[in-house]
């Protein structure tokens, strides 16, 4: 008699299990996939090369500025000289503390969202979703909180331990401990399904991944991408101000809407339809929904294509 076997579980590959869904403010389900522990690590250590090399150029700067104002011999110059040597070296200390810290704030407080060294490995910070998976706008707070929090993650435990190393067998202890205290949160990421690092959690965010990508064919869209409605005969014509809004991300979202909506989300089209309309300032009708969003789509899309040919690009609506 054949015994009844259960059937094999389709084992997910580490991109599937990193995949999450959001909700966005259109209403859409939009996929994104989380960066892995892997690639946060290199754009940390990318990250930490870069910004240890500024210092070191700080560093070597105001060596060639004492040694143009005449310091090589401190004891033998007048106390004008003295000072200001005193000056350059207080310069350098606050050069330690701010360049490592201010690295990571002007870069993720930017309109990318990402260092040099997560835009290299294409991953960013993003605001985690809400309770119920709607989507949240990444805050200035946020990216404070997460980058104030690594000095205690990382900074600190590692002056520790530098510190222990450098007096011996007197502060084993102190040794100990920092290495202790860097392990926890070292292991912290592995610890959670979404990779949070101690900052993340603090700071509601997470690491996402943006793959480069360049726009791709253009849409099928009929005499509608025209501007001209197949239902009610009506043109649409969009100023350049209004189409200025928009960047490539939300023309990506406007085309995935424009190719899925007929078959999964009917009312997907009512609702971009209706925030598009409410951000450009249109009056929103009803039922000639596709063919106001296939206009807005091609126009849209000419104009980011035509910035792109003279060199300057929108990534998203955030990006001015």
């Amino acid at each position: 008699m054949a015994r009844w076997k259960r059937p094999p579980r389709k084992r997910q590959s580490s991109k599937e299990r990193r995949g999450r869904v959001i909700l966005t403010a259109e209403g859409l389900r939009l996929p994104l996939t989380l960066a892995s522990r892997g690639s946060r690590v290199g754009a940390l250590l990318i990250d930490l090369t870069l910004a240890f090399m500024t210092v070191l150029l700080t560093g070597v700067t105001l060596v060639y500025v004492a040694r143009g104002l005449g310091m090589d011999h401190v004891k033998q110059t007048s106390p004008g000289v003295r000072h200001m040597f005193e000056a350059l070296q207080v310069l350098w200390i606050i050069a330690l503390f701010v360049v490592p810290n201010a690295w990571f704030l002007w870069f993720e407080l930017g309109a990318r969202g990402a260092t040099p060294g997560k835009r290299l490995l294409g991953i960013r910070i993003a605001a985690r979703p809400a309770r119920d998976g709607s989507a949240t706008r990444l805050t200035a707070e946020a990216v404070i909180a997460r980058n104030l929090l690594r000095n205690m993650e990382l900074f600190m435990p590692a002056l520790f331990i530098g510190s222990a190393i450098s007096v011996g067998a007197d502060s084993t202890l102190a040794g100990w401990t920092a290495l202790v205290w860097f392990g926890i949160f070292a292991l912290f990421p592995f610890l959670n399904r979404d990779a949070l690092r101690g900052g993340d959690v603090i700071a509601g965010t997470w690491v996402v991944e943006v793959p480069r990508r360049k726009l791709g064919a253009a849409m099928s869209l009929g005499q509608s991408a025209q501007g001209v409605s197949q239902v009610t005969g009506a043109h649409y014509r969009f100023s350049q101000a209004e189409l200025a809004i928009y960047g490539e991300y939300e023309l990506q979202v406007l085309e995935r809407v424009l190719r899925d909506a007929s078959k999964s989300q009917p009312k997907a089209l009512q609702d971009v339809a209706q925030a598009i309309c409410t951000k450009i300032g249109w009056s929103s009708g009803a039922g000639d929904e596709r063919a106001f969003l296939e206009a807005y789509y091609t126009q849209l899309r000419a104009r980011l294509e035509t910035g792109m040919r003279l060199g300057t690009r929108k990534a998203d609506k955030h990006d001015g």
